[in-house]
């Protein structure tokens, strides 16, 4: 009687852990009429939205196969990798500088001192390159592991976020940033603050676009929110890219029409 009176406890306290998370998956909406974002510009991909405003559509996506299936995260990784980088103390705040090593770079951007606000709009990848130096791989893992990033793995050629292991999709983009728009991760609120301040894009009267972008090579991201008075609307879209820097518009132009569509961007 003992044996099966704590079977039925363990079995309330397993329901009680577990309901909430079975209570809020949400299924997303198919929205196949999106397709024709897509084809307009020619794009092979996916896009994951979730309307948290009052009375909000819920979450939605196209492609929702293609929603699940992880890529390379390529500099939409230097969202995460911007906290790490606070939280390990290998700079200080947004105005410490990085001295430019003076190495001629493609992208003119880069070809300068940076600062963590500047580093992230420009999307300087020698700057994470040395965060990941002075991280090193095995802190790199734990602090993935920590915030459970796609799939936690810092292996492989470097850097490891666009040549090497790492990994996530769509969906997974979309549950970090909930949690950094909630400040639910797990480092300081200032950082977490600091990090979304330096992800702001644009902004309007009522609404403030924060997001970065991310490119592989081959698939090209957006990801990031518009905050309403009513709430947020989450989005992470990503593309094929085989026309490669010519398929990079792609990835706003796509998503700003979807957004515009559900009245969440003017």
């Amino acid at each position: 009687m003992r044996r099966n009176t704590s079977l039925s406890i363990y079995s309330v306290f397993t329901f009680i852990v577990l309901f909430p998370k079975l209570m809020f998956a949400e299924t997303p909406i198919q929205r196949a009429d999106w397709s024709k974002y897509f084809d307009e510009a020619n794009a092979q991909g996916t896009i994951v939205v979730s309307d948290e405003r009052s009375g909000g559509k819920g979450t939605m996506a196209f492609n929702i196969g293609r929603a699940e299936k992880r890529f390379s995260p390529a500099s939409t990784f230097k969202i995460p990798h911007a906290l790490f980088a606070l939280d390990a103390g290998v700079i200080r705040d947004e105005f410490e500088t990085k001295a430019w090593d003076g190495v001629k770079r493609s992208f003119p951007g880069w070809n300068q001192d940076q600062n963590l606000r500047s580093s992230m709009r420009y999307s300087v990848v020698w700057v994470y390159e040395g965060f990941a130096r002075e991280i090193g791989e095995e802190k790199e893992r734990e602090y993935l592991e920590k915030v459970q990033y796609g799939n936690q793995d810092s292996s492989g050629k470097q850097p490891f976020w666009i040549e090497g292991n790492l990994q996530i999709s769509a969906q997974e983009q979309l549950d970090f940033l909930k949690r950094l728009y909630r400040n639910e991760l797990p480092f300081s609120l200032a950082n977490q603050r600091l990090i979304k301040d330096i992800m702001i894009v644009e902004a309007g009267p009522e609404w403030i676009l924060r997001a970065k972008t991310g490119w592989s090579g081959t698939v090209g991201w957006w990801v990031g929110w518009v905050e309403h008075p009513k709430g947020p609307v989450f989005f992470a879209l990503n593309i094929d890219t085989p026309g490669r820097v010519e398929d990079l518009p792609k990835r706003e132009a796509i998503t700003r029409k979807i957004l515009k569509s559900i009245e969440a961007l003017p």
